[in-house]
C-alpha cells in the first residue's frame, strides 16, 4: 500500500498548532472555568476531493486504478451538512463525537478499460458509480495544560471511516464492488485559545499509522478554525479541515487498496448547554 504523506499545504496548519501551544503557556496559570458540559455544533462542510481506488479479488490484488473523479465523472466539490459535539466532565476530560456523509455517485461513458474486483469494464462503457464515505469520531481528550484563556490536550479515540464502492454497467451485465468499515485508532493534540471575549481560536490534528494481519492504514487530520461569541451561549464560526486516509485490506473476501483525501471549509453554529 502507497504511504500517505503531509501535503504542502498541511505546514500551516501545523504552525496554527505551535501558535496555539505557545499562547497558552503565555498566558497566566488561572484554571479556566466555564459554565457549560456540552456543545454541538451543525455545519455546512465544502469539500474538495480526490480518491484514488484499486478493487481486486482474492490472490489478485492487481485491479487498475482508478482516479474516481477524472475516470468516473465524480463531482470534486460537494457540500454536505457536519455534526460536531463534545462534553466536558471536568477542565481536564472531555469526549467528542463527530458525524458526517461525504458519499457521492456518478454516470459516465469511460474512456479507459478498468479491472474492478476481476471485471472488466471496456472503452467507450456507461459505468454508473457508487462510492460512500460515512465518517464517524469518537474522541477523548485529556487537557494536560488549563490557563485562563483556554487549553492543550492529548486526545485519543476511533476515526471509522464506512467505505463501499461499486460499479455497475446495465450494457454489459457487469455489477462489482465491496465495502471496508475501518476504525483507526488515532491519537493527537487539541487545543483552543480565547483571544478575546468574543473570538476564540481552536486547532487540533490527529494521527494513525498500523499493519497487522489484513490490513493496513494511515491517516491525517488536521483543523483550524475561529468562532465568534454571538450571544451567550451561542457562536457562529469558520473553520478548514484536512484529511488524509490510506487503507489497504487483502483477504478472502476483498482486496484491494483506498486512497481517499479531502480539504474543505466548513461555516458552523455553535450551542453551549
Amino acid at each position: 500500500m502507497r504511504a500517505s504523506g503531509i501535503r504542502p499545504s498541511a505546514s500551516s496548519y501545523l504552525s496554527v498548532s505551535l501558535f496555539v501551544v505557545l499562547s497558552l503557556t503565555a498566558s497566566s496559570d488561572v484554571v479556566a472555568k466555564e459554565d457549560h458540559k456540552f456543545s454541538m455544533s451543525l455545519g455546512l462542510f465544502v469539500t474538495d476531493r480526490h480518491s484514488d481506488t484499486r478493487i481486486g479479488i482474492a490472490g489478485n490484488p492487481s485491479g487498475t486504478p482508478v482516479d474516481l473523479e477524472k475516470d468516473l465523472g465524480l463531482d470534486r466539490s460537494d457540500s454536505v451538512f457536519r455534526i460536531d459535539s463534545y462534553y466536558k466532565f471536568s477542565d481536564k476530560h472531555r469526549i467528542d463525537v463527530s458525524a458526517f456523509d461525504l458519499s457521492r455517485s456518478s454516470n459516465k461513458v469511460i474512456d479507459t478499460q478498468i479491472d474492478w474486483n476481476g471485471t472488466i469494464y471496456p472503452i467507450s462503457t456507461t459505468v454508473v458509480g457508487d462510492f460512500d464515505l460515512n465518517i464517524y469520531k469518537l474522541a477523548y481528550t485529556y487537557s494536560f495544560m488549563n490557563r485562563d484563556k483556554g487549553f492543550v490536550g492529548l486526545t485519543g479515540g476511533l476515526y471509522v471511516a464506512d467505505i463501499g464502492t461499486r460499479l455497475s454497467a446495465d450494457g454489459i451485465g457487469a455489477r462489482s464492488g465491496g465495502d471496508i468499515t475501518a476504525p483507526l485508532p488515532v491519537l493527537g493534540l487539541r487545543g483552543e485559545y480565547k483571544m478575546s471575549e468574543k473570538w476564540t481560536f481552536r486547532a487540533s490534528s490527529e494521527f494513525f499509522a498500523l499493519e497487522y494481519d489484513a490490513f493496513s492504514g494511515s491517516l491525517i487530520d488536521l483543523y483550524a478554525g475561529i468562532d465568534y461569541q454571538v450571544f451567550d451561549r451561542v457562536a457562529m464560526g469558520l473553520g478548514i479541515n484536512s484529511v488524509t486516509i490510506d487503507v489497504g485490506v487483502e483477504d478472502i473476501d476483498l482486496t484491494g487498496t483506498l486512497d481517499w483525501r479531502y480539504d474543505g471549509g466548513l461555516l458552523f453554529l455553535k450551542a453551549d448547554f
